[in-house]
């Protein structure tokens, strides 16, 4: 198995592109730098030992270097050796809204990023706990599924967006099905499913299947995302700059409300808790209280539990491509500039 020892450094990795675009408005800036010295064929002729292959190659050098230093400080791990590990805990799945409206920002920076922080938050605080991760919209699917590898779960939570699904709308019954199919209902842990959403939906089948998931031993709890003012939902471009809000037929801005009455009576059917989060607090601190207050029961997984470095290949590669880089001159060997110049 491959895990990171500090996978929040391969955040760096989308630098990558931005040097690429470096590289290549540099190169730009030097092919209209030169052209203003005259014409072009000259210029190439009093530039004969200069060599864009070697040029392009040394770039490609360059962003290899930093792929291989980025891996190699993340520290790429391979597990060696597995066990079965005892643990008490329960079985959790949060079930996470994407659909448009969750991009409102009346909670600060908007809904989604603020549900993603606070569900990073409560990984960090499990042990011994399983978590599960399922997104939806008009459709549900399952992200992650149930484990205790809490790293991987912050890394696939770190890829949640709301484009991500191609159907719109706030499907919540689909989401608590899919999450009781999830569940392992053979074993005896107590298990629980988090909604996280701004229930702006009229789904009263999420009400029946938080009965016939309460009936099955599921408690299910709900996170209002939303304030009772609501909020826009912003529209972005391709470059991610805001460009105005989302408007009705009739050109009016339409406001997203949370829908505190469905997701009270969502949290009543499954005989769980239902908070609202604020612009000082998520809520799901609220609900980690009520999640600890289950039994606890032993959980035997087999985890590998030893585990070995990899690091020294990475930067190895890091080291290699640098010295090829120092040793590769951007201009032609001698011999190549004399065979060029006599046949000039």
């Amino acid at each position: 198995m491959l895990r990171y020892e500090h996978i929040e450094y391969l955040n760096l990795l989308f630098g990558i592109p931005l040097l690429i675009v470096a590289i290549l408005m540099y190169n730009r800036w030097k092919k209209n730098a030169l052209s203003l010295f005259g014409d072009r064929r000259l210029v190439q002729k009093l530039m004969y030992s200069f060599s864009s292959v070697r040029t392009k190659i040394k770039n490609i050098f360059t962003i290899l270097i930093f792929f291989f230093l980025i891996i190699g400080i993340a520290n790429p791990q391979i597990g060696t050796k597995m066990e079965e590990v005892k643990r008490e805990g329960v079985d959790l799945i949060i079930a996470i809204d994407l659909s448009n409206s969750m991009m409102a920002e009346d909670i600060k920076p908007n809904r989604i990023e603020r549900a993603k922080q606070a569900i990073s938050k409560l990984i960090d605080n499990l042990k011994g706990d399983r978590i599960g991760l399922i997104v939806f919209a008009g459709e549900a699917y399952v992200q992650l599924p149930i484990t205790t590898d809490y790293s991987a779960a912050k890394l696939f939570l770190s890829t949640v967006k709301t484009d991500i699904i191609p159907t719109q709308g706030t499907e919540i019954a689909k989401a608590i099905n899919l999450s009781i199919e999830s569940f392992d209902m053979e074993n005896t842990q107590d298990k629980a499913i988090v909604i996280i959403t701004d229930g702006e939906s009229h789904d009263e089948n999420a009400i029946e299947n938080a009965k016939k998931a309460n009936e099955l031993g599921i408690i299910v709890h709900t996170l209002g995302m939303g304030l009772s003012k609501g909020g826009p939902i912003p529209i972005y471009n391709k470059y991610g700059n805001k460009i105005g809000f989302k408007k009705n037929k009739e050109g009016n801005t339409i406001v997203s409300q949370l829908n505190e009455d469905l997701l009270m009576k969502i949290a009543n059917a499954g005989d769980g808790t239902y908070v609202r989060a604020n612009n000082s607090k998520t809520g799901l601190s609220t609900l980690f209280a009520e999640i600890n207050k289950m039994e606890k029961k032993e959980i035997g997984t087999m985890v590998f539990t030893q585990y070995k470095d990899r690091f020294q290949l990475f930067i190895s590669l890091a080291l290699l491509f640098l010295i090829l880089d120092l040793i590769l001159l951007p201009r032609k060997n001698k011999w190549i500039n004399r065979i060029n110049f006599d046949q000039d």
